[in-house]
């Protein structure tokens, strides 16, 4: 059956993202610190990030770009990353946020489907930017390096360039519910990547309705480690923060010592992570040396956290530990444990092991994958296992110029097919217990098998192969390991299968384990049986 949120719903807007974070912002609001760089200590107000989006939009629309144009973001956190994107998103373009790990062949790839017309990135990585730009041809003057020279000694214009002119802003009109104002990529629940189209309007609402379980306020200072480029970051910490006129301390990267001391620095009160992070948390020692007092809530997503590891982080840090789950195509969160559950909803806490309840405006169901019935809310207990499906005004427009690839996720009542198993409780709290679909989930990361089993199949030395996710017990950590089918009388070993994939895609999608076996199981239709290969590849 059907279920709601316990939440009461929430107004959504008919406004665009920028008049939506910045549009009614208070007077007392606009010398607020907004953007703080750690390194340098260098920040920015509210007012100065208005200013520098306005100055941005004016200057992508003198460069050419109008409604509806595509342009592409390779970079990790920065304070200019929040000005580019909604610098893009004002003059009435389309963002697409483009991985910081990937290579110049996975940069062009993404460039290529989503016809992006521009790209900006950093000096660090301009040689793989500029590699990408060429491949997709993308013009010079049209590849913007942040921080580099400029057009007084390159091709490339740089963030100075980009702002000093202090162009008007164009005037653009754009339907909130239909118009596209960022494309990540995600390969859903199966296959190769997909450019996930989401529009303001699912920007909008999914802010606003995480924002009453969020609890965020213009007294709180946000560490920004998980990447902007990534639907959890951007919507999560950028958006979400800006919204609540929040102070982001803005990190490129995780680094633990980097990160302690931030938060000691700067007095962090939240925090957003994905489990790795937890794992350093809950046992390194060094964690002990840092005044980590002034945090009171942190929140893990992007892969489940285990019970018992986020409780010893909860009391090792002596906050409160909370879980979200969602996905690309959710905008993303689609469920939360709220930051004060008691005063929100009058219960307790459920278990960390949950991902909470589903947010205001929302509705799940439960549905058995064998027999397509609706699974029922028990009377006592967890329900029976079924995938779970969503619908509400997060769920994205669909996938970019893939019209089957919509169909099959998103049903013509709107419910959107997870593709991941769930079960749920009385009071409608939601395990995710299994998945139906294929996707590996490396460090938060995705990583399509389907991806890495096309590339191995290249090599003249395998014969046939499969991926899968598999623990790896040391870690605790889903890596992906292949099982590899040589060609007859030919020799190869473990390294050179993970070599050649480790040479040719982002670190997180690299093969990390190799069996050889002499057949690959697969059914009658061709369709490789991953239960099998589940059952010879154990936890390593």
């Amino acid at each position: 059956m059907t279920f709601s949120s316990p939440f009461p719903d929430v107004e959504i807007p008919d406004l665009s993202v920028y008049d939506f974070l910045f549009g009614s912002i208070a007077d007392e609001d606009l010398d607020r610190v907004a953007l703080v760089d750690p390194k340098s200590a260098a920040e920015t107000s509210y007012r100065q990030l208005i200013g520098q989006i306005d100055a941005a939009a004016g200057a992508l629309a003198a460069r050419g770009i109008e409604v509806g144009d595509v342009v592409g973001i390779l970079s990790p956190n920065n304070r200019e990353f929040a000005t580019v994107l909604h610098g893009i998103l004002r003059a009435g373009g389309t963002a697409t946020t483009i991985n910081a790990l990937f290579t110049a062949t996975e940069i062009a790839k993404q460039l290529t489907d989503s016809k992006a017309k521009m790209l900006v990135t950093i000096s660090s990585m301009a040689d793989q930017a500029a590699a990408a730009a060429h491949q997709v041809g993308i013009p010079d003057e049209n590849l913007i390096i942040l921080d580099g020279v400029g057009q007084g000694k390159s091709n490339h214009p740089n963030f100075v360039d980009l702002l000093e002119p202090k162009l008007a802003v164009p005037e653009v009109t754009i339907d909130p519910a239909l118009h596209i104002a960022v494309l990540p990529y995600s390969s859903g629940t199966t296959g190769d990547p997909k450019g996930v189209a989401l529009s303001h309007r699912n920007l909008v609402a999914n802010v606003a309705q995480i924002k009453p379980l969020q609890g965020m306020t213009p007294d709180d200072v946000v560490i920004a480690v998980l990447p902007f480029f990534h639907i959890y970051g951007m919507t999560m910490l950028l958006n979400a923060a800006l919204h609540s006129r929040a102070r982001l301390v803005i990190m490129p990267k995780f680094d633990l010592v980097e990160f302690l001391e931030n938060i000691q620095k700067f007095q962090v009160t939240a925090a957003y992570i994905a489990p790795p992070v937890a794992v350093a948390l809950a046992k390194h020692p060094i964690v002990d040396d840092y005044d980590l007092s002034s945090l009171h809530t942190m929140m893990s997503g992007a892969a489940p956290l285990d019970d018992e590891l986020g409780k010893a982080v909860a009391t090792r840090l002596d906050l409160h530990m909370v879980q979200g789950y969602g996905m690309s195509e959710l905008s993303p969160v689609s469920h939360l444990i709220p930051f004060d559950t008691p005063a929100i909803l009058g219960r307790e806490d459920p278990p960390l092991s949950s991902t909470g309840w589903a947010i205001p405006n929302s509705e799940n169901k439960i549905v058995d994958p064998a027999t397509g019935e609706e699974v029922a809310i028990p009377a006592e207990g967890l329900s029976q296992r079924g995938e779970l499906w969503i619908k509400g005004p997060n769920v994205m427009l669909g996938y970019l110029n893939n019209a089957q690839a919509t169909a099959d996720t998103i049903d013509a009542d709107g419910f959107l097919h997870t593709g991941d198993l769930a079960q749920v409780d009385t009071g409608g709290v939601v395990y995710i217990v299994d998945r139906l679909k294929e996707l590996i989930k490396y460090k938060g990361y995705q990583v399509p098998p389907a991806e890495l089993e096309a590339l191995l199949l290249t090599n003249p030395k395998i014969a046939d192969v499969a991926v899968i996710g598999v623990i790896e017990q040391e870690t605790g950590e889903e890596i992906p390991k292949a099982f590899v089918v040589k060609q007859p009388d030919t020799d190869l070993t473990e390294c050179e299968v993970i070599d050649f994939v480790a040479d040719q895609v982002a670190p997180h999608k690299k093969v990390r384990a190799v069996e050889f076996i002499d057949l690959i199981p697969k059914s009658a239709s061709g369709k490789i049986l991953r239960k099998d290969l589940r059952k010879t590849g154990p936890a390593l």
